[in-house]
């Protein structure tokens, strides 16, 4: 994770919290997402992994689909997305497409495959860095020990 001022590092955190607590909505599937106004602090929308039902309701997915769905969003918002896991490809592509500015997550995808996971191996930052028509600051690492403990309960590991 990138150096952080205390402050916002702190903001971080505690809207990962948030995202943490979303996702006891799935705990076989910890995936737990929220979009925030990022001049406000409101949490406009959030989400989580709903894979049962739709195998694209990822966490991330869940959260612009609500987000969108609820009209709280204007034009010009500045928007953050919290998730507890790196988002896959799939997720990234559609935060692209949405135009968020900033992506803060807990858990990296290496770290999901090496628990066995599945998993696309393409990075974040790999999807953003081929969107030529947009590009949001992505911030990797926030409470990433809960995060990552999260993933390793789900599976039944001790660590």
């Amino acid at each position: 994770m990138k150096d952080l001022d205390a402050s916002t590092q702190k903001k971080h955190e505690s809207f990962m919290r948030q995202a943490i607590a979303l996702s006891g909505n799935a705990p076989g599937r910890p995936f737990g997402a929220l979009i925030v106004d990022k001049d406000s602090g409101e949490v406009l929308s959030q989400g989580w992994n709903r894979s049962s039902v739709s195998p694209i309701l990822h966490a991330e997915i869940d959260a612009i689909s609500n987000l969108y769905i609820s009209s709280k969003i204007n034009p010009g918002t500045a928007l953050a997305l919290y998730s507890t896991a790196e988002p896959c490809p799939m997720c990234q592509a559609a935060i692209q497409w949405s135009g968020i500015e900033t992506v803060v997550f807990g858990t990296s995808i290496e770290f999901l495959r090496r628990l066995g996971w599945d998993q696309i191996n393409i990075s974040s930052r790999e999807i953003n860095r081929q969107s030529d028509f947009h590009n949001c600051e992505i911030i990797g690492g926030v409470l990433q020990r809960a995060c990552d403990n999260l993933f390793v309960t789900a599976m039944g590991l001790h660590i």
